[in-house]
C-alpha cells in the first residue's frame, strides 16, 4: 500500500511539473525551433530573450502594471477587510461575495465587460484600462489574505491603543497595519504574480504596441517558432517560484491563502 501511495504522488508531481520542466529545456535547445527532445543544448535562445525589442518593452509595462496594480488594490483591499471584520456591517455576507466576484467571474468575461462597458463607452487609454481591469481583479486577493491576518489580531489591542489617547486613525496607522505587515506583504506577492502572469482580461484590454508580456508571447508565436518563448516561459516561470518559496520562507504565505 505504501508503494502505491508513493507512485501515486510521483505521477501527480510528474502531471504537474513535468511541462514546466520540458518547456524549461526546450528553452535550451540548440535548434531553430521549438522541439522536443531539444537538437542539442545551448544558451542562444535565452540569450535571444533579452534582445527581442517587443518583450523587453512588454516586461517594463507588465512590471509597472503589476506593482501600481497591487499597490492600488492594497489601498482600496486594507480599508474594505478592516470595515468588514472589525465593524460587521448589515450584509457583510454579501458585500464580501461581491468583492470576492472577479475571482469567481472567468477572467475572460471580466475582460469583456471592462472592453464593452467601460473601455468602448468612455475612450479611454490603453494602459488607464489595463491598469483598472488588474486592480479589479486584484481588489478580492487583498481583502481575503488582509482579513485573514485581522482576524488573527486581537481587537482589545486597538482598543487598548484608543483607550490611551490614540485617534481611531492612529490606532490604525501604528497598531492595526504593524502587526498585519506580513499579511500585506503575502497580499502584494499574491497580486504582483497575479498581475504579472494575467492572460484573458489583459488580452481583451491591450491594444496596438502596448501589451503585457504574456500576451506579447502569445503574438510573437503566432509568426515565431523558435524556442525563444520556451526560453522566457522557463525564467518567468522561475522567476515566480522563487518569489513564492522566498514569500513561504519569509512570511508563511500558505497561513494567508
Amino acid at each position: 500500500m505504501r508503494i502505491s501511495g508513493n507512485i501515486l504522488l510521483a505521477a501527480v508531481l510528474l502531471f504537474l511539473i513535468g511541462p514546466f520542466v520540458i518547456i524549461c529545456i526546450a528553452g535550451l535547445s540548440a535548434g531553430e525551433t521549438l522541439s522536443f527532445p531539444p537538437q542539442g543544448l545551448s544558451l542562444r535562445w535565452v540569450a535571444r530573450v533579452f534582445q527581442v525589442e517587443s518583450f523587453r518593452n512588454a516586461f517594463a509595462l507588465s512590471m509597472t502594471l503589476a506593482i501600481g496594480a497591487t499597490l492600488a488594490a492594497l489601498v482600496l483591499g486594507i480599508p474594505a477587510a478592516y470595515a468588514l471584520e472589525r465593524y460587521r456591517p448589515p450584509g457583510a455576507e454579501v458585500i464580501r461575495n461581491i468583492v470576492t466576484a472577479p475571482i469567481v467571474v472567468p477572467g475572460i468575461i471580466v475582460g469583456l465587460a471592462l472592453l464593452r462597458h467601460l473601455v468602448i463607452p468612455t475612450g479611454i487609454g490603453v494602459t488607464v484600462a489595463l491598469f483598472i481591469g488588474h486592480t479589479a481583479l486584484l481588489v478580492p486577493y487583498a481583502v481575503r489574505v488582509v482579513s485573514a491576518s485581522l482576524v488573527n489580531l486581537r481587537p482589545d489591542i486597538e482598543e487598548a491603543a484608543v483607550m490611551l489617547g490614540a485617534s481611531r486613525l492612529g490606532a490604525f496607522m501604528k497598531v492595526v497595519l504593524p502587526n498585519i505587515r506580513s499579511g500585506i506583504m503575502a497580499a502584494f506577492i499574491i497580486g504582483f504574480i497575479t498581475s504579472f502572469n494575467q492572460v484573458p482580461v489583459s488580452l481583451f484590454l491591450s491594444g496596438p504596441g502596448v501589451t503585457t508580456l504574456p500576451i506579447d508571447m502569445m503574438f510573437y508565436m503566432e509568426f515565431n517558432y523558435d524556442p525563444s518563448v520556451a526560453a522566457l516561459s522557463g525564467l518567468l516561470a522561475l522567476m515566480s517560484l522563487a518569489v513564492v518559496m522566498v514569500a513561504e520562507k519569509v512570511l508563511g504565505l500558505s497561513r494567508y491563502v
